[in-house]
């Protein structure tokens, strides 16, 4: 089995509350993090955009990966949501068995 990280970008914090308890509740994560006030600087629309964003974390089965990102691109408001993953390479095994038993069997 492996596990990831997946990082999402949102722009509400009520957004990102909203995601995380959809992807907890249905079992694509285990567990989510939300950290807020950080800022983003990006190009779109032929232009820099400036604004504050909310940082959501989910840790989950990579497995799960490709459903947890349609899951948020379903219920996300930007029209390009970044959806990152990072595979989990090492770490307490007991913490990466604990994301596998609170996840869904892909």
């Amino acid at each position: 089995m492996s596990e990831s990280l997946v990082y999402i970008t949102c722009k509400t914090s009520a957004e990102a509350d909203s995601i995380g308890e959809v992807l907890v509740g249905r079992r694509l994560a285990a567990c989510v993090n939300i950290i807020d006030g950080m800022r983003s600087m990006y190009w779109w629309d032929n232009k820099v955009e400036r604004g504050q964003e909310f940082v959501l974390i989910a840790k989950t089965r990579t497995s799960l990966v490709d459903e947890l990102t349609e899951a948020v691109k379903a219920m996300h408001g930007y029209e390009v949501p970044c959806v990152v993953v990072m595979p989990i390479t090492g770490g307490n095994s007991d913490f990466l068995s604990w994301i596998r038993e609170e996840t869904k069997e892909p």
